[in-house]
């Protein structure tokens, strides 16, 4: 009889920690998203620094001062781009791609940054990231490891006679970075959803699963 009440008692405590438990791992991964973002561009950080120094002449306090400058800088953006949607984005681009691509290192710099965002803007002519298709890769063929991955294009490549597939493996809980592998053809299937599928289990690093392939 005790035992009874105490597996009660334990199944009631495991059917509330199931509860919370989701809750739980939300708040942490958002935990770590926001320290990240403060490490980076915190009060803190450099580029605190440069947000505080925009924002000294309206206030002396650190505070508000990156309070401040972060609005100011975003109000220099919003004008930014409605002059760029006013049509003179090509010039503006042209004006910045002419100075900084001669300028010895940092123009290296900007062209692998100018590349990555034409990967997320598609009015660049870049690739869009939502138009790529979700994929299994099965590394070592069937029985092998099984990797959710992003196919860029759907027309493979010939390496040393063979045909390959060119996939992007993201990384979790970060899915915008990852490697990029050419994989054997016979190695890749169709996943049964989308992208956004595919982001969600790689933000909640698996605890969220895929769908079963067939």
């Amino acid at each position: 009889m005790l035992k009874r009440g105490f597996q009660s008692i334990a199944a009631t405590w495991l059917a509330g920690l199931l509860i919370l438990l989701p809750l739980a791992l939300t708040l942490a991964v958002l935990a770590w998203a926001f320290n990240l973002v403060n490490r980076l561009v915190g009060p803190g950080s450099a580029v605190g620094a440069l947000f505080a120094a925009l924002g000294y002449p309206f206030s002396r306090h650190s505070g508000l001062a990156y309070v401040f400058g972060t609005l100011v800088l975003g109000g220099a953006i919003y004008l930014l781009g409605v002059l760029a949607r006013s049509g003179l984005q090509g010039p503006l681009r042209r004006l910045t791609d002419r100075t900084l691509r001669r300028i010895p290192l940092v123009g290296g710099v900007y062209n692998v940054a100018d590349r990555f965002v034409g990967l997320l803007d598609h009015h660049q002519g870049g690739a869009d990231i939502g138009a790529m298709s979700p994929v299994w890769c099965f590394f070592g063929g069937d029985g092998g490891a099984a990797v959710l991955a992003l196919a860029p294009s759907a027309q493979p490549i010939e390496i040393g006679g063979r045909r390959y597939f060119g996939v992007l493996v993201p990384t979790a809980p970060v899915p915008f970075g990852g490697a990029l592998i050419y994989v054997p053809v016979e190695w890749v299937r169709p996943a049964d959803f989308g992208v956004d599928k595919l982001t969600g289990v790689y933000v909640s690093m698996g605890i969220t699963p895929p769908q079963a392939t067939k």
